[in-house]
């Protein structure tokens, strides 16, 4: 499977070719990921499937409004009533260019309070990486920053994020902690500006 990691940004493009300087299967462009032939593309929308704003509004616009609606239809009709961040789903977009859709929350409504903080790209770029593997239709899947637009998470640190969680689905690397120590290591390193503990 390729993955095609695409932003306008200059400074995520930096970030990216960091990390995944070294993987075969992963190509970094710059340019605008709606005009990226791929099987799959990547909206990093909200737990209820509202595609009215920033990269999302620009995929609506490319593969018509409907597909919010439809979305929003398959979302409902899960057990939990919403996508929760850490999980996606693959709709069909009706395209021929590109015939998938896999939606993954960054965040459960738009807002840019505690995004910067979090370890969300992390989760979301494990989810999206999952399904796509899991579909036999997706060989080249297309996916922006995560948590850089409006959640404004720093662009390295939403790279490493993304980076981390490419090593253990699909490299295989997974994580292997003996004690509770090292996991929290593992998590507070994701993100050094997240909190570990507050005081009482």
């Amino acid at each position: 499977m390729q993955t095609i990691l695409t932003a306008l940004s200059p400074t995520l493009i930096t970030a990216w070719k960091t990390y995944f300087s070294s993987t075969e299967d992963v190509v970094i462009v710059e340019g605008d990921i709606t005009k990226i032939p791929c099987d799959a593309i990547v909206s990093p929308a909200n737990s209820f499937g509202f595609m009215d704003g920033g990269l999302d509004y620009a995929l609506s616009e490319r593969f018509g409004w409907d597909l919010e609606k439809q979305l929003q239809r398959t979302i409902k009709e899960l057990p939990e009533g919403e996508l929760l961040v850490g999980q996606a789903l693959v709709i069909e977009t009706n395209d021929h260019e590109i015939p998938f859709l896999i939606s993954a929350p960054t965040m459960r409504i738009p807002t840019n309070f505690n995004i910067n903080t979090s370890v969300n790209a992390y989760l979301v770029m494990k989810a999206i990486l999952i399904k796509a593997k899991q579909h036999p239709s997706i060989q080249r899947v297309a996916i922006p920053g995560l948590c850089t637009g409006i959640g404004q998470m720093e662009e390295n640190i939403a790279a490493k994020q993304m980076f981390q969680a490419y090593k253990e689905i699909v490299l295989g690397e997974k994580m292997n902690f003996s004690t509770f120590g090292e996991a929290q290591k593992y998590h507070w390193e994701l993100n050094p500006k997240g909190m570990i503990w507050v005081s009482k």
